[in-house]
C-alpha cells in the first residue's frame, strides 16, 4: 500500500480518495523500476509536454493512473532506446489516437542487460541533416556547436550515420544537467583513443588477402568494441563509487 508522503496534511488521503496521486506518491511507484528518477525529472517531463497532470486550486500536481503509465513508457523508451523526447511524445500521442505506431529505431538499442546492441532489424544507415535535427529535437545552432567540438561530423556526402542520432540525443540529455559540449571533448578524445587501440589490434587482419580473414576482422572489431565499452563503463562506475543498473 502506498504511504502518504510528508508535507500537506491529508493530501495523500485526499489523493487516494479521488483516485489521484501526489508527485511524491508517483515517485515511490516509479522508483521500483527507475531508481534514478527524481521529482525534478518528473517536472521536467511535464514541462516538455510528455504528461499533463491535474492541478488543485492551490497549484499542487495530481496524477492519474494514466499519467503514471505514460511516465513509465517515457522513462522506459529513454532508458532502453535512447529516443529523444520529441520522438517519444509523437509516438505516444499517435498510440493514444489509435494509430499504428511502431517504435522508431533511430540508433543503437539496449539489450535486456542494459548494454547497447545492434537492433534485430536494420536502422536507417544514413540520415540527412534536417532529419537529424528533427530526430534529436535540436536546432541548427546547437548542431553547429557540437560539430565544432568534434562530437558530430557529417560523412563525405554531407549526411550522417544512424549513430549520430544516438550521440545527439545523449549530448542533449547531458546538457539538461549543465554539462556543456565543450566539457565532452575529453570523452570524445577517450573514445578515439579506444577506437585506435582496437583498430591497431585488427589492422593486420583487415589487410589480409583472404576474404574470410577480413570477415574475421569485422567480427573481432565488434567483439573488442563491446569489451572496451564494458571496461570503460566499469571504470567510470568505480571512479564515481556508484552502482548503476
Amino acid at each position: 500500500m502506498l504511504q502518504t508522503p510528508s508535507g500537506g496534511a491529508g493530501s495523500g488521503t485526499a489523493a487516494r480518495d479521488s483516485g489521484l496521486m501526489s508527485i511524491g506518491m508517483v515517485l515511490n511507484v516509479l522508483r521500483d523500476e527507475f531508481p534514478e528518477v527524481t521529482i525534478s525529472k518528473i517536472r521536467f517531463l511535464e514541462s516538455e509536454g510528455l504528461i499533463e497532470p491535474q492541478r488543485t486550486p492551490s497549484g499542487y500536481r495530481k496524477f492519474s493512473s494514466r499519467d503514471v503509465d505514460r511516465l513509465g513508457h517515457v522513462l522506459r523508451m529513454q532508458r532502453d532506446h535512447y529516443l529523444p523526447l520529441k520522438v517519444i511524445r509523437e509516438h505516444l500521442d499517435a498510440m493514444e489516437r489509435g494509430e499504428a505506431a511502431p517504435l522508431p529505431l533511430v540508433g543503437r538499442q539496449r539489450s535486456g542487460d542494459g548494454e547497447p546492441e545492434e537492433p534485430e532489424r536494420s536502422t536507417v544507415a544514413r540520415i540527412g541533416r534536417d532529419e537529424l535535427l528533427a530526430a534529436a529535437d535540436i536546432d541548427e545552432a546547437e548542431l553547429r556547436e557540437w560539430e565544432s567540438y568534434g562530437l558530430l561530423a557529417p560523412l563525405a556526402d554531407g549526411v550522417y550515420d544512424a549513430e549520430a542520432v544516438t550521440v545527439a540525443a545523449l549530448v542533449a540529455e547531458l546538457g539538461r544537467f549543465g554539462i556543456e559540449p565543450r566539457h565532452l571533448r575529453v570523452m570524445k578524445a577517450a573514445a578515439e583513443r579506444e577506437a585506435g587501440l582496437v583498430d591497431q589490434v585488427v589492422a593486420p587482419l583487415k589487410r589480409h588477402r583472404n576474404p574470410q580473414t577480413r570477415t574475421l576482422a569485422e567480427a573481432r572489431t565488434k567483439e573488442l568494441a563491446a569489451l572496451t565499452m564494458k571496461l570503460h563503463s566499469a571504470l567510470v562506475k568505480a571512479a564515481l563509487g556508484v552502482r548503476l543498473p
